[in-house]
Formats: structure tokens, C-alpha cells, sequence
């Protein structure tokens, strides 16, 4: 008489193989939470105390409320951060805006910001690679031009910080306060501004790029917090009485 063997099924495995594809969509979800979020831990580590610190007004309550509203932008914000937008273009950095290239001669000037340890930094006139330099806007002024000159200047995470890298060289612009100075050499002549105004904007509000010329102007921006495209950070300087 033959023997009739039964072989139990490996159930084992197939509990393990469940659990590992539960607990990676469980990973992923929470990560895909902490990317769309992260402004917002960036906010309360970095910007939040540098503002607060200062009573500088922005466009953020310093009480945080998570609304529908304010949950779609985060979305939006992070689809927009990796659907390919390249932000080493200035161009990118205000969506929709666009003014006429510079009708005068282009140059290149520089630009120091002792507070930040920020020497003769190259500023261009004739393009929008935040990668090579940073950006006089075309359409804006120059110094010491009357007028507003708008400076754009890439920032990341603090401790990535690199003063040799343009795309880090605005990394601790938050530290700046009203009172510091900012150098700009054009043609071998040096002529102080002087900060007297900052503050944060949503990336829709162009109001930054609007000219007055009662003095000549400077407005730094950069994107914050640091290491996200979420809101721009304004740097307002006059220049000093030579």
C-alpha cells in the first residue's frame, strides 16, 4: 500500500510577505506626509524664531492652523517641487511674472554682506543662472541708480551652507537685521546700503519689483524656509549719503 503525503502550504512566508508590503506603504505614506509638510517643520525651526525674534510681519500666523486651504497649498507647493520647475531660474521664482529686459548696457557689480561673512559676491544683469552668480532682475535698477534693485539669490539649508556656492550663498540670510549693511562695488566705486525693512511674501506677490525713485534701493530675496520654494524672504536697503 502507498503512502499519500500531504505538503502544508508556507503560510508563514506569505504573512511575512503581507507585512513587508504593509509596512512599506505605510513608510512611504509617512514620508510623502513629511515632504508635503516640511515647509512647516522648516518654518517653526528655522524662519519662525529668526522672525519672531526680529517682529517681522509675515504672511504666516505664528500660530499655524492646518485649514483645507492652506493643506492645497503645501500639496501644490510640493507637486510643483518635483515636477521639474528649474528655480537656479530667477524667472521661476514669481510664476507668471515678467518684465522688459534691461533697454541700457549690461553689467556685473558685486556685492558683500559683512554680517554674513558675504565677499564681492558677482551679481549679473544679463541672465538668470542662480547657479553661477546672483541675479540683478532685468527690468529693475542698478545701483546706485535710482530705483529698486532686485537681487535674487538662492538659499538651502543652513548647514549645507557653502559661501563658495551660489546655491547655497543665501542660506543664512535670516540672520540679517535691520541696521546691517550691504556693500555693492560697480565700476571700482563702493556705496553702502543700509537695511531698514524685512519681511516675508507669498511667491504670487510681485509688489517686491515695484520701482521708487525718491533713493536707490535694494531688495534681497530668496525663497523660505530654507531648503523650500514655499514663501520669498525680503531684504529692504537704501543707499547711505556718500
Amino acid at each position: 500500500m502507498s503512502k499519500i503525503y500531504y505538503k502544508k502550504r508556507n503560510k508563514i512566508n506569505l504573512k511575512k510577505f503581507i507585512k513587508g508590503v504593509g509596512l512599506g506603504l505605510f513608510t512611504i505614506g509617512i514620508l510623502v506626509c513629511l515632504y508635503i509638510f516640511s515647509p512647516l517643520i522648516l518654518w517653526q525651526i528655522y524662519s519662525a524664531p529668526a522672525l519672531t525674534s526680529q517682529n517681522i510681519e509675515a504672511p504666516i500666523p505664528r500660530k499655524n492652523v492646518l485649514n483645507p486651504a492652506l493643506i492645497q497649498m503645501l500639496i501644490a507647493q510640493a507637486k510643483s517641487s518635483i515636477s521639474g520647475v528649474d528655480y537656479t531660474n530667477a524667472q521661476n521664482w514669481f510664476p507668471g511674472f515678467r518684465v522688459q529686459a534691461n533697454s541700457g548696457k549690461s553689467l556685473s557689480y558685486t556685492l558683500s554682506i559683512p554680517a554674513l561673512n558675504i565677499k564681492n559676491a558677482e551679481v549679473s544683469t544679463s541672465d538668470y543662472d542662480l547657479s553661477k552668480h546672483l541675479v540683478n532682475y532685468m527690468g529693475t535698477s542698478t545701483p546706485p541708480n535710482a530705483g529698486n534693485a532686485v537681487i535674487f539669490g538662492h538659499s538651502t539649508l543652513p548647514q549645507l551652507y557653502d559661501p563658495n556656492d551660489y546655491k547655497t550663498i543665501f542660506a543664512h540670510v535670516l540672520d540679517l537685521k535691520t541696521g546691517d549693511q550691504i556693500f555693492t562695488n560697480v565700476g571700482g566705486v563702493t556705496y553702502s546700503y543700509k537695511i531698514y525693512n524685512i519681511y516675508v511674501v507669498d511667491a504670487n506677490d510681485t509688489s517686491v519689483f515695484t520701482q521708487n525713485y525718491d533713493n536707490s534701493y535694494l531688495t534681497l530675496i530668496t525663497c523660505t524656509p530654507p531648503g523650500t520654494i514655499w514663501k520669498r524672504l525680503v531684504i529692504k536697503a537704501r543707499l547711505e549719503k556718500i
